[in-house]
Parts: structure tokens; sequence; C-alpha cells
């Protein structure tokens, strides 16, 4: 892929029938891809569809590949939040998502908070690493019962 003589939208175009096309190893390499392309200026937002498409399937491979750095520099920050908290609902380690620290902001934390309330409340264990980052980023009450 970092062969094609191409960029921008026609770049993408090809970028999007590799992936439409290929099995979920294909789709992972053209997600991997994406930043070492955009690194050089070749392809820019073009491929978000891709990032988009890779975060509405179940697979976390898809999901994990899809919230690395291209996500980072290009998702639109609700769109970027919704991964991050995919990637939170599926078991995806938040130390994979690209970009977590600089792009964390409260409404993701408030977010994180309703998703870990809501595990509480039914009983159901919070991810180490979300308790992690909710007592980086306190609200003044402590996480005690989470």
């Amino acid at each position: 892929m970092l062969a094609l003589p191409t960029a921008g939208a026609e770049l993408a175009r090809t970028l999007d029938e590799l992936y439409r096309n290929g099995d979920t190893a294909e789709r992972l390499a053209v997600l991997r891809t994406l930043p070492l392309l955009d690194q050089t200026g070749r392809i820019g937002p073009d491929a978000l569809p891709l990032t988009a498409d890779a975060l509405r399937t179940n697979d976390v491979r898809l999901v994990t590949a899809a919230m690395g750095p291209y996500a980072a520099r290009h998702l639109d920050q609700s769109a970027w939040r919704q991964g991050v908290l995919k990637c939170v609902f599926t078991g995806i380690p938040l130390d994979t998502v690209a970009g977590l620290a600089r792009r964390t902001d409260p409404e993701l934390l408030r977010m994180f908070r309703a998703f870990a309330a809501e595990r509480t409340a039914a009983g159901r264990p919070v991810p180490h690493d979300l308790r992690t980052l909710l007592d980086l980023h306190p609200t003044g009450e402590r996480h005690a019962h989470l």
C-alpha cells in the first residue's frame, strides 16, 4: 500500500476497494497502514469512512486498529469518544487507544462515569483501566464505589 503511486481521494478509493474486498487480515493491513500514509501527507481525512466502518463492527481486532493514530488525528471529537467507549464495551484495553491522554475531555469522562455506574448498579465489574483513568480525573468525589 505504501508503494501505491496515488494520493488523496484517489488513494482513498483504492484503499476502500482493498478494504471492502479484503478478508479481516487485509482490512487490518489497510487500517494499520493509514497512519503511515497520513504521516507522509498522502491520505489525510479521506480514509475516515474505513475507520467508521471498522468501528461499526464487533471484531475487536478491527476496532483496535481503527482507534490507532489515524483516528486520533482525524476523527471528530464525538466520533472519537464513541470509538473509545466501544473499546470499553468490548474489553479492548484503553492503553491501545491512540491519543487517549491528549483527547480525553469532560464529556468522555462523563460517559465513562455513567458506564461505570451502570456496571456497578448491575453488580458487574468495572474494567481496571477505566477505574484507573477515572481515578486520574476525579470530580471531587471519590470513586470508592467503583
